[in-house]
């Protein structure tokens, strides 16, 4: 094998492995999840996804459909995606200035990055999901119903775990990509020597 091509074959595994490391997306199935009570109540669907110790929530897309039974309103039903310890994340309300009742197909995508909403989740690696509604209308129960759809989240697993005695996968990759190339150098470096000399 050729210099040229080693190194070729070394960059494109490098770059696979940052790529594969860096952006990984998770997709949630919305359906069946029930809307009750405003962001915290009792009776909320909560979901807990492990997206990686320390990963960063860098975007969001979405494609779903809803329902809010009257008295609510479309633009009520939100959804809630939050570290676990519930002390950073970010709130979404699709049907914002739907003031009525009933069924609507919500997509979008969300690069929170450029808006500056994106955060880390902690070192358990754990994703808070809920779906709530902005007001608990009394005498219904769910307020909405999120029929069916996805939501997938992209997350950069840029930070070293506590501790940093293991390294990420991209960074090992790239490490020992490094050495080899270093290695395969030498070796022909020793080799133009002896057929010179």
């Amino acid at each position: 094998m050729s210099l040229r091509s080693l190194k070729q074959l070394l960059a494109g595994l490098s770059l696979l492995a940052c790529t594969s490391a860096f952006a990984t997306p998770f997709t949630f199935d919305v359906a069946g999840a029930q809307s009750i009570g405003e962001l915290g109540s009792e009776g909320n669907d909560v979901y807990e996804i492990n997206v990686g110790a320390n990963a960063t929530i860098t975007s969001i897309s979405y494609n779903f459909n809803v329902t809010a039974f009257a008295p609510s309103w479309l633009s009520e039903m939100g959804f809630a995606f939050t570290n676990n310890a519930f002390t950073d994340g970010v709130l979404l309300n699709p049907g914002l200035g739907l003031d009525e009742a009933g069924t609507q197909t919500f997509t979008d995508v969300v690069d929170l990055a450029a808006e500056g909403l994106s955060f880390s989740v902690d070192a358990d690696g754990i994703l808070r999901l809920e779906f709530y509604e902005d007001f608990d209308d009394a005498g219904i129960s769910p307020d909405g119903v999120w029929n069916f759809g996805t939501i997938t989240f992209n997350t950069n697993a840029i930070d070293v775990p506590p501790g940093g005695e293991v390294p990420e996968p991209a960074s090992g990759l790239l490490m020992g990509a490094g050495l080899a190339l270093m290695g395969y150098t030498a070796r022909r470096r020793r080799h133009a020597v002896k057929t010179v000399a």
